[in-house]
């Protein structure tokens, strides 16, 4: 017998090589290969959860920063609207100490008409009474014209209303009496009214029903 007929023989067939080598691979090489690809996919999971809770933390920050100037804005108006209630109050002291005063409330008001600023309602009463009192003295009515003038003398006005009238007649004029932009901010801000229905007001409108 030709003994390399014989080893030739006992050779099995190879069909297939790729077959052969993963034959050959071990099985640990297999399950490590597939716990790396399941832990490549639980790390991309975990990266697209990271970059969306990171963009979650920028949009909080960025409604924290917001949040944080309407405070501030709002503590700087409640200080101003302190200060301006400090100062009514220490005119209204001043205007019960005087030996001229009656010390006595002339007038009463509805009070569900609130003042949209400390002193509004006195500053416009005793503005009409001042006019009044100039109206009386050019009639010749001297015994009213005394009468007022004795409650002008005892009363002291706030001078808020004053300040602001003088304040939005300027923005009026160092925007061209064009009511859009910083003045529209402004009169939205303070609660103003630029309009009569559909119809639009113009500045010296605004002046008369608001101030």
């Amino acid at each position: 017998m030709n003994f390399e007929e014989f080893l030739r023989d006992d050779e099995p067939p190879v069909d297939n090589e790729e077959e052969v080598i993963s034959a050959a691979v071990p099985d640990e090489l297999v399950v490590q290969k597939t716990v790396v690809e399941s832990l490549a996919a639980e790390k991309a999971e975990q990266e697209e959860q990271i970059n969306a809770l990171k963009a979650k933390v920028q949009e909080l920050e960025a409604e924290n920063a917001e949040l944080k100037s309407r405070a501030d804005a709002l503590q700087a108006k409640t200080s101003e609207l302190e200060k301006t209630a400090e100062n009514a109050g220490d005119l209204l002291a001043k205007n019960s100490e005087r030996e001229e005063s009656s010390q006595i409330a002339l007038i009463d008001r509805n009070v569900n008409i609130d003042d949209r600023f400390p002193g509004e309602t006195r500053d416009h009463v005793i503005e009409v009474i001042r006019e009044a009192r100039d109206a009386a003295e050019k009639d010749g009515r001297l015994r009213k014209a005394q009468l007022l003038e004795s409650v002008l003398v005892a009363n002291e006005p706030n001078g808020e209303l004053a300040k602001r009238r003088e304040f939005l007649e300027k923005l009026f004029e160092e925007n061209g009496n064009i009511i859009s932009g910083k003045v529209l901010d402004y009169l939205k801000k303070e609660g103003i009214s630029h309009k009569n229905g559909e119809e639009y007001l113009l500045p010296a409108e605004i002046l008369k029903r608001t101030y």
